[in-house]
């Protein structure tokens, strides 16, 4: 009887869940109701509003994507073709493509074997004359020292992209992370802090740049004749549909960062000790741990499992996990573009093979998290 019920199937931990509210529901049945479904809709506007004002930064252009995000942002800085841009080697390829599509020289810095951020003082000294642009992202759980990073800019006339998707509500030295950029790119994808199930932000202070953006998201049409285009440009659009989901989403941002944290410190207090893997303090001096995902790092390699084996063995008793990311030297599809002759990453080829992150749905509560843990000490004790 049992079976047949299903009374004896495993309990399955997906890595996130998107959490919609009542209000969330509410908030978009209005948008319909009101017949407002595409780009030209108010709650467009209104969600840039909203999240320019979150944010710190005058203006706010609301696309498709984080990856659309990028894409714009590099192209509204008007670079020419050959110009250098550094970017991380341990990021989502997005960093990249965004830099090929403009036809950039693409420099690589290596990141921190226990950060995960680009190494700044790898960055100091790869600067050349021709850099003209930073591709500064934050990874997984604490903000890259873009305070830092700004000073080293100033000086050489570099241009910040702040990539900020992963970092949305985080601070650094009690200022938003997304504030410290010349031009800023955030994403609404799914698993991210708020979502409107795809969808993307760009913000800046820079008036030019924002007009640039605005215009390269929807197609560059003609400022005196409509259909007479002024640029190559895309259709990264954001519907009204999605804002309005934005917009009831973002009421709630600063709950849903402490929950977030809260999340990572019960995952911390039962992974800490394992000397076997690495998982990230709960603060630093200048940043609490956003845990945008909880990540961990298998630190013994004696005991012969990698990342890919230790998620297999975690998906056996129902628990999903994600590896890191793969590092850009090391991806296949951008290889013949020569982005780099370095091909030294120690700490991206370590943490890409032995990283991997957990479940960390709003959901989750304490009891799944120390039934997470306790199969991940498991698995390593015996492995």
């Amino acid at each position: 009887m049992k079976k047949k019920l299903g009374l004896n199937k495993k309990k399955f931990f997906p890595v996130n869940i998107p959490i919609v509210t009542r209000k969330d529901i509410i908030s978009v049945n209005k948008a319909l109701k009101a017949g407002w479904i595409s780009s030209e809709g108010p709650e467009v506007r209104k969600f840039e509003k909203n999240f320019s004002k979150y944010i710190g930064h005058k203006y706010a252009v609301a696309v498709s994507s984080g990856t659309a995000a990028l894409e714009i942002a590099i192209k509204s800085l008007n670079l020419k073709r050959g110009d250098e841009i550094i970017i991380p080697n341990f990021t989502i390829i997005s960093n990249a493509l965004a830099a090929i599509k403009q036809d950039l020289k693409i420099k690589l810095i290596d990141c921190g074997k226990f950060d995960w951020n680009m190494d700044i003082s790898q960055i100091k000294k790869n600067i050349s004359k021709k850099t003209k642009a930073i591709i500064a992202t934050h990874i997984y759980n604490f903000p890259l020292r873009i305070d830092l990073l700004k000073k080293i800019c100033k000086k050489k006339k570099i241009i910040i992209i702040e990539d900020a998707a992963e970092s949305l509500g985080q601070k650094l030295n009690k200022k938003l992370c997304g504030s410290y950029g010349d031009i800023s790119t955030f994403s609404f994808y799914a698993n991210k802090q708020i979502t409107t199930g795809e969808g993307g932000m760009i913000t800046t202070n820079n008036k030019k740049l924002y007009e640039k953006s605005s215009s390269l998201r929807n197609l560059s049409f003609g400022k005196k004749d409509r259909f007479n285009h002024d640029d190559i440009a895309w259709n990264y659009r954001m519907t009204n549909i999605q804002a309005s989901l934005g917009v009831s989403q973002l009421k709630r941002i600063n709950q849903i960062v402490r929950k977030k944290h809260l999340i990572g410190l019960e995952y911390y207090k039962r992974l800490k000790n394992n000397s076997n893997l690495y998982i990230p303090k709960i603060r630093k001096k200048y940043a609490k741990n956003i845990y945008w995902v909880v990540a961990i790092l298998i630190l013994n390699k004696k005991l012969k499992i990698d990342a890919k084996k230790m998620m297999n063995k975690l998906k056996a008793e129902g628990i999903a996990t994600r590896p890191f990311f793969w590092p850009m030297h090391k991806q296949k599809i951008l290889k013949k573009y020569n982005i780099s002759k370095n091909t030294y990453f120690p700490n991206s080829n370590y943490i890409s093979k032995y990283g991997l992150y957990l479940p960390s749905s709003l959901k989750l509560k304490t009891s799944e998290i120390n039934f997470i843990c306790s199969k991940i000490n498991k698995i390593l004790k015996n492995s």
